[in-house]
């Protein structure tokens, strides 16, 4: 099953799990230092809260579609690149404390969009607020079209 993945950087971490677990009625799917995200089943989504700087508010960081495959990630990024985007792959990379296979794009307005699967769990040896993977920093993902 593809869902939308929306993820977002708050300032309460803990706040905004509890927040999530009653709008949702679900337990998070993976906690982890400065990280948690919810697999929604209704309607399909994938919520991931990022650790950001106390005080602030809370600020999308990116978009994504999660998909079953590596096939459907790569058949994402053809379709991607064919109809004029630039594209960033990046292959068994780890982030977000998983082992995923991705394509980054840009939309009109520069934000952030990635097609990716999931391979495996990945253990926590990074912190998900600090990872290249899980940001919005212009020079990690490609410029929009």
């Amino acid at each position: 099953m593809s869902r939308v993945q929306l993820a977002l950087r708050v300032s309460d971490l803990e706040g905004s799990v509890a927040f999530y677990r009653k709008l949702f009625g679900v337990e998070p799917a993976k906690r982890r230092p400065g990280y948690a995200n919810f697999a929604v089943e209704n309607p399909p989504l994938k919520l991931v809260l990022l650790e950001g700087e106390p005080g602030l508010p809370t600020v999308m960081d990116h978009l994504g579609v999660e998909v079953p495959t590596t096939e459907e990630v790569n058949a994402a990024t053809s379709r991607l690149t064919e109809s004029g985007l630039i594209t960033l792959e990046e292959n068994d990379t780890e982030c977000c404390y998983a082992l995923q296979d991705k394509v980054w794009v840009r939309g009109p307005g520069d934000e952030p969009w990635e097609v990716y699967t999931v391979k495996a769990d990945s253990p926590e040896r990074e912190k998900a607020t600090e990872s290249a993977c899980c940001t919005s920093d212009p020079a990690a993902q490609p410029a929009a079209v």
